[in-house]
């Protein structure tokens, strides 16, 4: 299991947002964290890797292109979460997986997808919300459902878009857990969009920062996020330094002025 990038591009009608973007071949069991400044293209980059969006250039998952792939192959290897919750529905959570598991996998036995949703809400912590309306629940808990969608097909490729954005702490940390095992069970890969750079630092194998110009960087966490990456990209003075288990985490110290070239 391998993915590769390859002079890829992608923008709205005439607007390019992603130009030129080549990466080095990611490693089965990889979770990378694309990080990056508002307006750089996280989200269109996973959008367009998901075939949302036309693109330009080669991406290959397992040697075979994946714009060449039938729309229901690439489906059932791919997984999708978008920053959008599920829509609040009068289905319960079980229909919701269960539904989204068998379009795509119509092959799969009743029994199977049951224990798949099973196992992956127990994973999850969420069996409480099985047979719960999604109309009844929170954002966060929704945000929560659409991840296990995601997971009970068990994807090759796991794109995921801000899948923490709608949870309190005990929760981003519970996802992203889950999902690191997942992935390094299944030897799948997974690139999430993420804003918080700590937990991008805690639980990702390899860090792709995208700054207003493109790729600034890539390749393992201590290695690329230096101070001069975290001014390049987000226009702060900052720097990185291990906490007491011995986790690296990114400490600012101030915003730079706007004003201020942070490119130099």
């Amino acid at each position: 299991m391998s993915l590769l990038l390859d002079n890829f591009s992608v923008g709205y009608r005439n607007t390019p947002i992603i130009k030129s973007l080549s990466l080095p071949s990611i490693p089965a069991g990889s979770l990378v964290a694309v990080l990056g400044p508002n307006g750089v293209g996280k989200s269109t980059l996973l959008r367009a890797m998901a075939r949302l969006l036309p693109f330009h250039g080669e991406l290959t998952l397992n040697g075979e292109s994946v714009d060449k792939m039938a729309v229901a192959q690439s489906a059932r290897c791919m997984g999708y979460l978008p920053q959008t919750l599920p829509q609040a529905t009068s289905l319960v959570a079980y229909e919701i997986a269960f539904s989204a598991c068998r379009a795509v996998k119509p092959e799969l036995s009743k029994s199977y997808i049951e224990q798949m949703i099973e196992h992956t809400f127990s994973k999850l912590g969420i069996s409480h919300l099985a047979f719960k309306r999604l109309s009844e629940l929170s954002g966060g808990q929704r945000q929560m459902i659409g991840l296990a969608q995601v997971l009970i097909r068990e994807p090759q490729l796991l794109l995921l878009d801000e899948p923490t954005s709608a949870l309190d702490l005990h929760w981003q940390i519970s996802v992203l857990q889950t999902v690191k095992q997942e992935i390094q069970q299944c030897q799948a890969i997974g690139l999430v969009a993420i804003h918080d750079i700590n937990l991008a630092l805690r639980f990702c194998d390899q860090l792709l920062v995208l700054g207003p110009h493109g790729l600034l960087a890539m390749g393992e966490p201590k290695s690329v996020l230096t101070p001069d990456i975290l001014q390049q990209a987000y226009g702060i003075r900052g720097r990185v330094e291990k906490c007491s288990k011995g986790y690296p985490i990114v400490l600012v110290d101030e915003a730079l002025s706007t004003s201020m070239n942070v490119n130099t």
